[in-house]
């Protein structure tokens, strides 16, 4: 897992000299958030929302929204297979060597040479905000969902769901009112046994709770109110 290779480099690198942080490109991010140029189509919140409008703003600017897209992917697809990673990034020790080490992991799976992403990771190191990397990740694909005229929706179940039903799903919600015209649907399918069984499904800023817990609640406050 990552969390060890980046851990075992972290030990490694300790006894050496700090490798400094060029500063520039936390200037050149931040920059790129004041132009009008390359503007994130969508507004997103949170201290990871900003980082993420700044690297979508950077990688327009650099023609390189797509390899930048691609390595943000590689680099969420890694906290999905590793939990630790995520509390290896937010740890409060990290050195400054610590933080040059584990960039230079992450560099290597980022999927290829992007001096865009690398300018941004050591951003993320210099300013102590490693422990953003997973919701920047996610707010940057929410941003090209939307630069790409794409609706997401996440259909939720107790157990995971087969190609062909998510399929049926796409369709029907696809001719409904709830995706706007030359849109196109994005799904993902969350599992989640809390539902007990049904389906709940997100449409961009809608839901639709057709689970049997939310029917469960429904028919207990019923009984409440009742006696």
């Amino acid at each position: 897992m990552l969390s060890r290779q980046v851990f075992r480099t972290v030990r490694a690198a300790a006894p050496q000299r700090a490798v400094a942080i060029c500063a520039t490109p936390a200037r050149t991010f931040a920059a790129a958030a004041t132009g009008n140029e390359g503007q994130p189509p969508i507004s997103v919140f949170g201290i990871d929302g900003t980082y993420a409008s700044a690297l979508y703003t950077a990688a327009s600017k650099s023609s390189t929204l797509d390899p930048t897209a691609k390595a943000l992917s590689n680099l969420a697809n890694i906290f999905e297979k590793d939990a630790k990673l995520a509390v290896l990034l937010s740890a409060p020790t990290l050195t400054a060597e610590d933080k040059s080490a584990i960039v230079a992991e992450l560099n290597k799976h980022t999927g290829g040479s992007n001096q865009t992403v690398q300018n941004f990771l050591e951003t993320l190191a210099e300013n102590n905000r490693l422990g953003l990397l997973r919701g920047v990740c996610e707010k940057f694909s929410q941003l090209m969902s939307a630069s790409r005229g794409e609706v997401e929706m996440t259909v939720t179940s107790a157990q995971a769901l087969d190609a062909r039903t998510l399929s049926r799903l796409e369709t029907a919600v696809a001719k409904s009112a709830y995706v706007g015209q030359g849109k196109k649907l994005k799904v993902t399918n969350q599992v989640n046994p809390d539902i007990v069984g049904g389906l709940v499904v997100e449409v961009g800023d809608r839901t639709i709770d057709l689970s049997v817990s939310a029917r469960i609640a429904k028919m207990n406050k019923l009984l409440n109110d009742t006696l």
